[in-house]
């Protein structure tokens, strides 16, 4: 890619097919892969990346939102799409356009099938979600029995498939915790098996599922910021590749003073002579205020360079005392030095908020080099 000329989220398309095939690699053949683009494609760009994951000939995608989903059908997008966390009043336009919602409670149900039977649906496909633990969203296994009652003897719905998410799995401390997840959902699907539906098949692994659980990995497995280049595992990320690298450029350089101020509410104070530099990158952008004041460093040249002072709207300042560059310079905001993870930590944060919180008027590039 040509140096950048301004702040820009470059996405390489040829590293997500790497996390793609590394990932199966994990996998039994015959096991379907779902690649969850929801959040904008953790921050990258959800059709970009579904369009290169669809050529890869992946089996399902997730989303959160029925609105994501058009997005992707308006897009060409043909694979199955599961929104994982649908609304009533947006059921029409998931069957109009062909989505498959996760049904995870009985009100949710109750008026799916309401809006199945008004747009006289026969066999719509559906994905029932039991809480085995996270407790966040699904049905209890006690409810196996309400869901019978529900749908036996209709056929506006069809229940394609049964799954339920881990809570810890990238916890190895706990192990026995999701262990327990694990033989819970095995118990919950051969009831549901015998009451309801023995065709549906079962997915219940993430990321750190397919890395630590991969013996449990059911008839699907569902990958989200492993296909963006994180493992949640210092060893499984040096075997990925970050999809996305964050870059921006020096818009100034100033000499500062001892005793002169930089930034708003004067948050940093020169200790002696010092040289920054301004970049055209802010809060608005999703580098939040919590980066500032020396927590965090960018890349330039190859060389650390903290970010002082508070992080404004549309701008950080960064210390390049003892770094040879000049305006309009190349900075590497995170990519592979810093990660996106590496980056995110020096706020005890992860890198999934800090990917799904880039702002979209940053500008996506693409590159499969």
């Amino acid at each position: 890619m040509p140096k950048a000329a301004e702040t820009v989220l470059e996405i390489n398309l040829n590293h997500l097919e790497h996390n793609f095939r590394y990932l199966k690699g994990k996998l039994k053949e015959e096991t379907k892969f779902l690649g969850v683009v929801k959040a904008f494609a953790y921050g990258s760009d959800a059709v970009k990346i579904a369009q290169k994951l669809e050529q890869l000939g992946i089996d399902y995608f997730a989303v959160a939102y029925v609105k994501e989903g058009v997005q992707l059908r308006d897009a060409g997008i043909k694979t199955p799409i599961l929104v994982l966390h649908p609304q009533a009043t947006n059921f029409e336009v998931l069957i109009e356009r062909g989505l498959e919602p996760s049904l995870y409670s009985p009100k949710i149900l109750r008026e799916f099938l309401k809006v199945a039977k008004k747009l006289e649906q026969v066999n719509y496909p559906c994905h029932i979600k039991f809480n085995t633990g996270l407790n966040r969203l699904g049905f209890w296994e006690n409810d196996i029995d309400y869901i019978k009652e529900k749908i036996d003897g209709r056929n506006e719905i069809k229940v394609t498939s049964l799954f339920s998410h881990l809570a810890a799995s990238e916890d190895l401390n706990e192990k026995s915790f999701t262990q327990s997840q694990i033989d819970n959902f095995k118990k919950i699907a051969r009831e549901f098996d015998e009451k309801i539906a023995h065709s549906a098949f079962k997915h219940l692994l993430n990321t750190s599922g397919i890395i630590n659980y991969a013996e449990a990995q059911f008839d699907m497995v569902r990958s989200g910021i492993g296909l963006y280049g994180f493992g949640n595992n210092p060893h499984i990320d040096a075997e990925l590749k970050p999809v996305a690298t964050l870059k921006t450029i020096i818009s100034q350089i100033h000499k500062i003073e001892p005793g002169e101020t930089v930034g708003y509410n004067r948050a940093f104070v020169s200790n002696g002579y010092q040289i920054t530099a301004t970049l055209p990158i802010g809060h608005a952008d999703g580098i939040g205020r919590q980066y500032g004041n020396g927590k965090t460093f960018v890349s330039v040249n190859g060389q650390k360079a903290p970010l002082i002072g508070n992080v404004c709207m549309d701008m950080i300042m960064i210390d390049i005392t003892n770094i040879d560059c000049k305006e309009g310079d190349e900075v590497v905001v995170f990519g592979e030095n810093p990660t996106a993870e590496e980056f995110a930590a020096t706020t005890n944060t992860i890198s999934y908020e800090l990917l799904t919180g880039i702002s979209q008027r940053v500008k996506r590039v693409y590159t499969e080099l």
